[in-house]
Formats: structure tokens, sequence, C-alpha cells
């Protein structure tokens, strides 16, 4: 069960999935850093009886965010 479009619970099919790539989203800040996102999916569902416009079933897909910074050495506390 997963929340529908109202918030009430409708039944959704859990489905089997493999990355077939993960990519980064690169972002150089004014301050020299870098900052690397990627989207991490961890569950793909399927809403039982439920399609979009063009007929498509709907899906759920919960994921999570990796984040990676690079800074500049003068940026950095010194342990």
């Amino acid at each position: 069960m997963v929340p529908g479009l109202d918030g009430n619970p409708v039944q959704a099919t859990e489905i089997g999935f493999r990355s077939s790539g993960e990519h980064w989203n690169e972002y150089l800040l004014d301050d020299g850093s870098v900052v690397r996102i990627k989207l991490v999916a961890t569950s793909a569902l399927r809403v039982d009886g439920m399609y979009d416009g063009e007929g498509n079933p709907v899906y759920v897909v919960q994921s999570t965010n990796v984040m990676n910074i690079s800074t500049p050495e003068e940026l950095r506390k010194k342990p």
C-alpha cells in the first residue's frame, strides 16, 4: 500500500529493478567548492489499476540523495 493522489492508501506491486546508470549532477560553487549530487532509487512500485493520460501504468519510486563535496584546502578546518 502507498498513499494515492488523495492521500488514501492504494494497492501497489513492488517491481524489481537494476541500475542502468547513476549519473552525478555537478555544481561549481563560487567559493571554489564542487558539489556532486545523484539520486539513487531504493524501491519501485507500480500502482495497481492506475494509468496516466497516455495509458502508462503509474509508478512510485522511492529514492535517496547521495552527495559528495570537494572544497579548497583553505576552506577546510584543520584537525
